[in-house]
């Protein structure tokens, strides 16, 4: 067993940091991986930054699936969340087979330095010098899901809100699948990325008239399905706006708050939109058991060694561990220059 562990905490709203925690024993059919980076989330974790988060402010019943009043089902100090984790074996339990010491693997054991995990829960391996990509393999699935969700065909005109991270892996899965894309976002450098990664054309969220008359125009009559990703209430409403009569429009972002911005009694009614929720809890129902959470992680990785989906190009800070508050801080000021920030632990290979 290793010396102590650091894991990140958040403590409070708008109060994070990197504290000591004891170290996990080794479990039989498990490793112990000493972690390279981790990837922070923009959505989910800094929702437990401001302390947003509906499992820190309501009671979740998990079998009547419902929020209600009550004691939070998590409270602060809240510890090890992160779900893009890349690390490298050093120890193995005894009954444990094909994994072995040195490999560098990637999966979900949260922002920690070091972490025993089942090897069930790990998704992969990667080069050295790849493995940064993993930071991706949850974003990616995430993405993925929400474009399967969309029912992208090839020819279809679809489009993305929202074009941080998780959006413009969209945009690019969407254009994979034959789509011919408008991407949406407020931050130029954002849509410029987006061009990058193969969208047809970009829209201002801030237009004038709204960005759903703009893409509803340039589609000559609408899209044929919208994926909305920033977790921003209007741009759903943009989404919805900017669809045919009869289409799909795809939330997937983690809406925080009410939604007043969302008025359902103007194109959503007449247009008879419909509007299918995207998490990645599950597949979309049409797609019964073919695809799962491991399926949409593996079809990511696989167009990453392709060549056919840059992600490392979309890391834009690598920052060490310990100065994780300085990261949410910019994050929570809507800092327009951020899209990937990776944590860097002591393990990580120098230069």
């Amino acid at each position: 067993m290793t010396g102590s562990q650091h894991v990140v905490s958040f403590t409070g709203p708008r109060q994070v940091g990197l504290v000591e925690a004891a170290p996990q024993p080794l479990r039989p059919r498990s490793v112990r991986v000493a972690t390279w980076y981790s990837g922070v989330s923009a959505g989910t974790e800094l929702t437990a930054y401001r302390g947003t988060n509906p499992y820190l402010t309501g009671t979740w019943d998990p079998q009547a699936r419902l929020f209600q009043p009550g004691a939070p089902s998590f409270a602060y100090p809240v510890e090890g969340w992160g779900y893009s984790e890349v690390g490298e074996v050093v120890e193995v339990a005894d009954d444990v087979r094909g994994w072995t010491p040195g490999q560098v693997v990637y999966g979900i054991w949260g922002h920690r330095s070091d972490a025993v995990v089942d090897v069930a829960a790990l998704r992969g391996t990667l080069p050295p010098e790849q493995a940064m990509a993993g930071c991706f393999a949850r974003v990616g699935a995430v993405a993925l899901n929400a474009v399967l969700a969309a029912d992208v065909s090839l020819g279809d005109r679809v489009a993305v809100y929202g074009q941080g991270v998780i959006g413009l892996v969209a945009t690019r899965l969407a254009v994979l699948s034959g789509a011919t894309v408008a991407a949406v976002d407020a931050v130029p450098g954002r849509l410029e990325r987006a061009r990058d990664m193969g969208a047809a054309t970009t829209v201002d969220a801030r237009a004038e008239g709204g960005a759903g008359a703009l893409v509803r125009a340039w589609a000559g009559g609408g899209v044929d399905s919208a994926v909305e990703l920033s977790g921003v209430v209007s741009a759903l409403h943009q989404a919805v706006r900017s669809v045919v009569v009869d289409g799909t429009v795809v939330a997937s972002g983690f809406y925080q708050g009410g939604a007043e911005a969302l008025r359902l009694g103007e194109e959503f009614h007449h247009n008879r939109v419909r509007i299918v929720a995207s998490q990645i809890g599950g597949t979309p129902v049409a797609l019964g058991s073919r695809w799962d959470q491991a399926r949409l992680v593996a079809t990511v990785m696989e167009q990453v060694a392709a060549g056919r989906l840059d992600v490392l190009s979309l890391v834009t800070d690598v920052v060490d561990a310990p100065d994780v508050g300085s990261v949410f801080a910019r994050l929570d000021a809507n800092d327009p220059g951020i899209l990937q920030v990776v944590l860097r632990f002591p393990a990580a290979p120098t230069a």
